[in-house]
């Protein structure tokens, strides 16, 4: 058992099954995703992060199936051709995928998936599997704030920060289409909102797949 109250089986807290679920969240560059994914992955149990396919070369340090699945354009192809992908993009002439046969793994052992994608990926999840998406968008708490974090970073160009705070409102513009909104005012206070959002799915009846015969043996117990 976790400090999170669940184990990794698919059996929560409360003795009884459930469902995994894939947790997205989305942002503008800047804006903390990356950091609130890393410290959900650190403290919440029962969850892990997508691992993605990728046409991109490897890097130094990388491991294939850990940081990526490192494959070829023509076996990529082939991958979206079959269906073997929940969502793809091309990204600066790479491309990258979520492959389907982990993510359905991992969600019938009752454990959750964590992706870190934009709008466009999120709605081809949406389309693929509705019942199972659980979409959270981070908005920073003003513009003069997701620019300062852009800086401090200290990663990138005038340019390329002004490219980043310009795509920033167009991926803004999406926020509607999201389950939940979080703004990171407070990275600590942002965690805690997303841990919520997390601990309310996993409890919704209808991915409790093992209710029907908990309460049915509850049922059997009193009539006795």
């Amino acid at each position: 058992m976790t400090a999170s109250g669940h184990d990794f089986d698919g059996v929560g807290f409360d003795g009884v099954e459930r469902r995994g679920l894939m947790f997205v969240l989305s942002s503008p560059s800047g804006a903390g995703k990356t950091t609130l994914s890393r410290m959900l992955i650190e403290r919440m149990a029962g969850l892990k992060m997508s691992v993605s396919a990728t046409t991109r070369p490897m890097r130094p340090g990388e491991v294939d199936g850990r940081d990526y699945f490192f494959v070829d354009k023509v076996r990529f192809e082939q991958m979206v051709k079959q269906g073997e992908l929940l969502e793809w993009a091309t990204v600066f002439d790479n491309r990258y995928g979520t492959p389907r046969v982990p993510v359905e793994a991992a969600l019938s052992a009752g454990q959750d998936v964590l992706f870190d994608i934009d709008w466009q990926g999120t709605q081809q999840l949406r389309e693929k599997a509705r019942a199972d998406v659980v979409s959270v968008f981070i908005l920073p708490p003003s513009a003069a704030d997701l620019e300062r974090r852009l800086h401090t970073r200290a990663q990138d160009s005038e340019q390329v920060i002004l490219g980043r705070m310009n795509r920033a409102a167009h991926e803004m513009s999406h926020w509607a289409e999201y389950d939940y909104i979080v703004i990171n005012h407070d990275v600590d206070e942002a965690f805690a909102e997303v841990q919520s959002i997390l601990k309310a799915e996993r409890l919704k009846r209808e991915r409790r797949t093992g209710l029907t015969n908990f309460v049915r043996a509850l049922q059997r117990q009193l009539e006795k």
